[in-house]
């Protein structure tokens, strides 16, 4: 029986992290890829300027 509950409360998340709002992991991926990309503009910014010269 104790089997039974370990496994029931192995994927809990920890009382004082269950209270916040976390946000849907497409949110994460979709803000991670826009700051990648303007990183990458920044950095090359010279680089991608010089085809429109």
């Amino acid at each position: 029986m104790e089997n039974n509950n370990l496994e029931k409360h192995e994927n809990k998340p920890p009382s004082k992290m269950a209270r916040l709002a976390w946000p849907k992991a497409k949110y994460g991926v979709r803000i991670a890829i826009i700051v990648i990309i303007s990183v990458i503009l920044i950095y090359y910014k010279d680089f991608f300027l010089s085809f429109f010269k």
